[in-house]
C-alpha cells in the first residue's frame, strides 16, 4: 500500500488530494475544488502513478469535493481513455448532489462506473 497526500493551490482555490494504492487500484480522495486552476497538477501526478505502479483501475472519491467544472470532466475523460487501453476502469463514488448532476449532464455516467462509496467499490473490485 502506497499513500500520498498532495495539496494543489490555484488562484485562492485549494484542492487537497489523498492517494492510496492497493494492488493495481489507485484511490484518489478529493477535497476542495477541481477546476482549471487545480486540475493540471492532479493530472500530472495521477498519470505518473498510473505508469509507475501499472494501475488498472482508478477510484475517484468525491465525498469532500465542493466544486468541479469542465476541466474536471476533461480530466476524468482523459483517465477513462488511458485506462481503457489497459482494460481498466474509472470508478466514481461518494457523489454529492451537485457533482452527481454534473456527472449525468456531461455523460460521464455512461463511460464510468458509479459506486455508492469506497466500500461498495472495494467489493466490486475484490480489494480488501
Amino acid at each position: 500500500m502506497v499513500k500520498y497526500t498532495i495539496y494543489v493551490w490555484g488562484d485562492n482555490m485549494i484542492l487537497n488530494v489523498q492517494m492510496l494504492i492497493k494492488r493495481n487500484v489507485l484511490y484518489v480522495r478529493l477535497d476542495g475544488e477541481l477546476d482549471q486552476h487545480t486540475v493540471e497538477d492532479l493530472r500530472i501526478r495521477v498519470t505518473e502513478l498510473i505508469d509507475k505502479y501499472q494501475i488498472k483501475h482508478l477510484v475517484l472519491n468525491f465525498y469532500k469535493l465542493n466544486f468541479m467544472d469542465s476541466s474536471g470532466v476533461g480530466f476524468i475523460i482523459g483517465r477513462c481513455n488511458r485506462l481503457k487501453r489497459e482494460k481498466g476502469k474509472v470508478i466514481l463514488c461518494s457523489l454529492n448532489e451537485n457533482i452527481k448532476r454534473l456527472i449525468h449532464l456531461s455523460g460521464l455516467h455512461k463511460i464510468c462506473m458509479i459506486g455508492k462509496n469506497e466500500e461498495e467499490v472495494n467489493e466490486y473490485l475484490g480489494v480488501a
